[in-house]
């Protein structure tokens, strides 16, 4: 536990893992996407007119969530978008675990019933030396935050 008015520096954005129904599946050099909002209604009150009354609805997850990688022979990203084109949803959970300087998780965030919606694949050039990349896009059912002690033991229960 930090001291009140303890300084806590930011997490760096660059050190992550990427964990589909628990286990890790490679690199990847960006992630995007995490959001969740509360949608809310506006309410005028008959006589009130000095402000209107804000309603709080549902949580919703407006964006999809994008990984990054470096193009590799692997072809399990294009197998599962594959399989949703013929119909055949499958739905995994993805953890997206950020990574304290100590190389351990220090947040993650789950996101539940994922399937893929888009596979872009690399721009090819031959007068430009760049690593190939492609990116996926996950729909998802919501997205749940976990940090602290238990942290760790979440992880491995669900690797175990």
């Amino acid at each position: 536990m930090t001291a009140p008015g303890a300084r806590r520096d930011p997490y760096a954005g660059l050190r992550f893992r990427i964990q589909l129904e628990g286990l890790e599946v490679g690199g990847f050099s960006e992630v995007s996407g995490l959001e969740a909002v509360v949608e809310t209604t506006t309410y005028r009150e008959g006589g009130e007119n000095s402000f209107e009354h804000k309603l709080a609805g549902p949580v919703a997850y407006p964006r999809n969530v994008t990984l990054r990688r470096g193009l590799t022979d692997s072809a399990d990203f294009w197998d599962w978008l594959d399989q949703v084109g013929l119909g055949l949803v499958i739905r995994r959970n993805l953890t997206i675990m950020l990574l304290g300087v100590d190389g351990e998780p220090a947040l993650l965030w789950d996101c539940r019933g994922a399937f893929p919606v888009r596979w872009s694949g690399p721009e090819l050039n031959a007068t430009s030396p760049v690593v190939a990349f492609e990116t996926l896009e996950l729909a998802h059912h919501g997205i749940t935050r976990a940090r602290g002690r238990s942290l760790i033991a979440s992880v491995t229960r669900r690797v175990l």
